[in-house]
């Protein structure tokens, strides 16, 4: 088969993707996750694109770690630590599959896809069932849960990419499995990297996750009640500026448990804490306009870390573009309603 440098060049990206999350502090799993990834394109590569014989029965078993660290990877992330115990429950994965391969090596093309298949889906499930991330930043708004859904969907089909390999080797197509598994294997590794490894994905290091609260219910006064002790805090205190700003460190310093801040706010606003937390960046954005603020100033200086995020945020609360703002086209929004409920921010 000739020789593309495409697992090569897959590792060489992951790597260094695992050395700057690494020397940027990143989290300790996230770098074991893109790490992982790296040694299993290298892998790939030497046995595919390199022809050592020796290594192949090592391939499905270190496959089987990465659904299990991308579900970790996840948890700890954005949603809460994660304890060694639980790192250890997941490890039943890589392991199942390495005595499946020394005493029924017939059944690993069955337990790979169930593996990347059942992760997925479990990654899926989670961030369906979250709803807010605690850990992420508040300005990312849903584009951690977008990233996370596209890698969780990215563990899918490399499970059915698994089965067409299995396919090939079956009917007796080597060479199509040998292209299928570069080219796969591949891909999936280095978008599972690149999603992993983006700055909205992997939250903010140093956050810990409170307790869950009670069940939902109906909004009450003791909603509103919180509604009212988080916009005086905001008003003493504008952590809404911090662009680093986590659901997790709110609710701490309100003395709260995240969800039930959560559910507060959602009950008494009827938006989430990411989007309540915005309206106020951008009203302290629009007074920096009007006092004469650049629209970069402004959007740096009031907690957004994006110019997109910033325009599509500013459009909804305010109705034009930031650029427009000077120009007496305002229209009633979320910024005048807080204006009017809290003063003096």
């Amino acid at each position: 088969m000739p020789m593309l440098p495409i697992p090569v060049f897959a590792a060489i990206v992951l790597a260094y993707l695992a050395g700057r999350t690494l020397l940027s502090e990143g989290r300790p799993l996230l770098v074991a996750f893109l790490a992982a990834c790296a040694m299993q394109s290298f892998l790939v590569a030497m046995v595919i694109g390199y022809d050592v014989a020796w290594l192949r029965p090592v391939l499905p078993v270190s496959a089987t770690v990465i659904p299990p660290l991308a579900w970790i990877t996840l948890q700890d992330a954005l949603i809460s630590r994660v304890s060694l115990r639980q790192v250890g429950f997941h490890g039943a994965a890589p392991a199942f599959t390495l005595f499946c391969r020394i005493f029924a090596p017939e059944t690993t093309d069955i337990v790979v896809p169930f593996v990347f298949a059942g992760y997925g889906g479990a990654i899926l499930y989670l961030l369906r069932s979250s709803g807010d991330m605690p850990l992420a930043r508040l300005d990312a708004g849903h584009v951690p849960k977008v990233l996370w859904q596209v890698l969780g969907w990215a563990l899918i089909a490399s499970a059915f990419s698994d089965v067409f390999i299995a396919v090939a080797f079956m009917t007796g197509n080597e060479h199509w499995a040998g292209w299928l598994i570069t080219f796969s294997s591949s891909l999936v590794l280095v978008l599972v990297g690149l999603l992993s490894g983006s700055p909205s994905a992997s939250g903010v290091a140093g956050e810990d996750s409170a307790e869950p609260a009670p069940p939902p219910r109906e909004k009450s006064k003791e909603d509103i009640d919180i509604l009212e002790a988080l916009e005086a805090f905001l008003n003493r205190e504008p952590m809404h500026l911090d662009p680093n700003l986590t659901l997790s460190r709110l609710a701490r310093r309100l003395h709260l448990p995240e969800k039930r801040l959560s559910m507060a706010v959602n009950r008494a606003t009827g938006t989430n804490v990411s989007r309540y937390v915005n309206t106020w960046r951008v009203r302290h954005a629009c007074k920096l306009i009007e006092d004469g603020a650049t629209v970069t100033d402004a959007m740096l200086d009031s907690g957004f870390n994006t110019k997109s995020n910033f325009n599509r945020e500013f459009l909804r609360e305010t109705g034009v573009p930031p650029s427009q703002w000077k120009q007496g086209k305002q229209t009633p929004s979320n910024v005048t309603r807080i204006s009017d409920v809290s003063q003096g921010s």
